[in-house]
């Protein structure tokens, strides 16, 4: 089954360069010290941030005297997918998407100015439809940004592929991941351009290495520029309790 039809158009209609709609909002909890949600198609992530504080007595062992310790922890809810299983929370799928998470955040947060305390970044799948990791990044950094932790700058998450066997395409659903080829994620720092983590489901053949790579790193680029417009509404918003500063 072909991913792009005669006229360039994928199953779910989008071009091949096309990302799927992303909605989020900031500040969903307010029993945490920063949360949020986001939708990237159907896939759809909350994100809870907790700190920075003073690492628990039974953690003090671990204390980084010259930088924070951040902790991440990755799930997924049960009814996640159509797969009706319980997931363990070590399970090797959960653990490996655990420990991306912590190499994409700790290339922005800036630890070492919150010496000898602890973050704690907890990021639940509500329902997965493809880019979950992509997806889960995505919704940290923006946790990250409500709670008031300093970052170096953004770090987005995307996917991309090929199409018909050489066309590149971005932010890649369930169904394209089930019926093409490898997938490429990328987290990147879109201003300064940094790849942060970059992982394959498969090999790629080299011709076309360079060009899915490409297509990835444009999808962080437009990703954050969405998000970005929605972080600056939403300081607008909570800058302006009773409407105060409204011109």
């Amino acid at each position: 089954m072909e991913l792009l039809n005669d006229q360039g158009l994928r199953i779910d209609g989008r071009r091949a360069n096309e990302l799927r709609l992303i909605r989020c909002k900031l500040g969903i909890y307010s029993h945490t010290d920063g949360s949020a949600y986001l939708e990237q198609g159907n896939t759809k992530v909350i994100a809870a941030v907790y700190g920075p504080r003073e690492m628990r007595i039974s953690r003090k062992s671990k204390i980084l005297h010259d930088s924070a310790n951040l902790n991440c922890q990755y799930s997924m809810t049960t009814f996640s997918t159509t797969e009706r299983r319980n997931r363990n929370r070590g399970d090797k799928k959960t653990t490996e998407m655990t420990i991306n998470l912590h190499q994409a955040l700790s290339s922005v947060i800036r630890l070492e100015l919150m010496a000898r305390s602890e973050i704690n970044v907890y990021v639940e799948v509500l329902q997965a439809d493809g880019g979950n990791y992509s997806a889960a990044v995505n919704a940290a950094t923006l946790a990250l940004i409500d709670a008031g932790i300093p970052l170096r700058e953004y770090v987005i998450a995307c996917t991309a592929s090929l199409a018909n066997g050489n066309v590149p395409m971005v932010d890649i659903s369930h169904l394209e991941e089930n019926i093409g080829g490898p997938t490429l994620t990328v987290a990147m720092l879109p201003l300064s351009k940094q790849i942060a983590l970059m992982e394959m489901s498969q090999r790629f053949h080299v011709n076309f290495l360079e060009d899915v790579l490409k297509q990835a790193q444009k999808g962080c680029e437009d990703i954050y520029n969405i998000l970005d417009t929605a972080v600056r509404l939403y300081l607008t918003e909570i800058g302006k309790p009773n409407s105060y500063g409204q011109g």
